[in-house]
């Protein structure tokens, strides 16, 4: 992909099948729903999403990268695949934001309740 308006290169979003076939419209249907992600943190470098059959249901499974950062996954199974897709991207927005603010509030805490001050 080429590079985007700002400087850095275009999301890269990958979803691939196992053990299943599904349609354009789905695998469509999941890469806007990883796209959304980019919206909670702007350093992800790329999005893995696996769409697996099992048993009489789906598993969703996302696969984020992070630049600087371990990479962060979430998984679900449902009936539906739209279900699993949805409720995968929900728990990662969940994580991304954790993660931003866990980055961003890293020297303005304040002092520790827990340890004694110096006078």
């Amino acid at each position: 992909m080429g590079p985007a308006r700002d400087g850095r290169c275009a999301l890269q979003i990958e979803v691939t099948t196992r053990h299943a076939s599904v349609t354009n419209d789905i695998k469509a249907y999941a890469a806007k729903k990883a796209e959304r992600l980019e919206k909670y943190y702007d350093r992800i470098q790329s999005i893995r999403v696996l769409l697996d059959s099992v048993g009489l249901g789906f598993s969703c499974e996302i696969i984020v990268s992070v630049e600087h950062m371990h990479d962060l996954v979430g998984r679900t199974e449902g009936p539906d695949v739209r279900a699993a897709i949805d409720q995968t991207v929900d728990i990662l927005e969940r994580q991304l934001i954790e993660h931003k603010d866990r980055t961003r509030n890293r020297k303005g805490r304040g002092p520790n309740p827990h340890q004694p001050t110096r006078t």
